[in-house]
C-alpha cells in the first residue's frame, strides 16, 4: 500500500512538472478545447488581441490585458500561439514569434496573473 501511496505522489508530481503537450490544429479544426497551438498571421491588431489567418480561416486571439502586459505585435507578422478556444475567440497562454521568442501571457491552470489576489474569504 506504501509504494502504491508512493508511486500516486510520484505521478502527481510529475504530471505538474510536465503538462501534456498542446496539440497542434489548424484554425478550421478549432472547436472548444484546451491546450492547442494554432499558427498563422497576424492581421488587425487592436491591443493587446488580434486576428489570427492559418490562409483558410480567421480567429480572435485574446492575448490578456493590456494594462498588465502590452504586446506588441505587427500585422504581418508569424506567430504560433498556445491557449484555448471556446466562445469563438482563442486566450492565448503564450505566444511564439518565428524568431522564437516566446510571450507567456498566462499560467495554464489557475487565475490569470492580472486577476489579482485572492482574498482571506475566497481562499476558504
Amino acid at each position: 500500500m506504501k509504494f502504491l501511496s508512493t508511486a500516486a505522489l510520484l505521478t502527481l508530481g510529475l504530471g505538474a512538472m510536465f503538462p501534456t503537450m498542446a496539440q497542434t490544429v489548424t484554425i478550421q479544426s478549432l472547436r472548444q478545447q484546451k491546450n492547442v497551438v494554432v499558427s498563422g498571421t497576424v492581421g488587425s491588431v487592436v491591443g493587446n488581441s488580434f486576428t489570427l489567418s492559418d490562409g483558410h480561416r480567421e480567429i480572435v486571439v485574446d492575448a490578456g490585458s493590456h494594462w498588465h502586459q502590452h504586446i506588441s505585435l505587427s500585422p504581418g507578422e508569424q506567430l504560433s500561439v498556445e491557449g484555448e478556444f471556446g466562445d469563438n475567440k482563442f486566450d492565448a497562454q503564450s505566444i511564439t514569434r518565428s524568431s522564437g521568442e516566446v510571450i507567456a501571457i498566462r499560467r495554464s491552470r489557475g487565475r490569470s496573473a492580472w486577476a489579482g489576489s485572492l482574498t482571506p474569504l475566497q481562499r476558504r
